[in-house]
């Protein structure tokens, strides 16, 4: 997901994609503390896209 994406997208849209994002980011998160993760790059991916949708939330108000 790239920032230029985001940017065209109202708020709502990006409301449900961060709530969407942070439940990937947590159930990602259990299945590592229960050794369940094979790709751990999922980890970092995950908090990336929330930080962009966070900037992207910000540069809309």
């Amino acid at each position: 997901m790239k920032y230029s994406d985001l940017a065209d997208k109202s708020t709502a849209e990006l409301q449900a994609m961060l709530k969407e994002r942070k439940t990937e980011l947590f159930t990602l998160k259990i299945k590592k503390q229960m050794m369940q993760l094979q790709n751990t790059s999922e980890l970092r991916i995950a908090k990336k896209d929330v930080a962009r949708i966070n900037t992207a939330l910000s540069a809309a108000k």
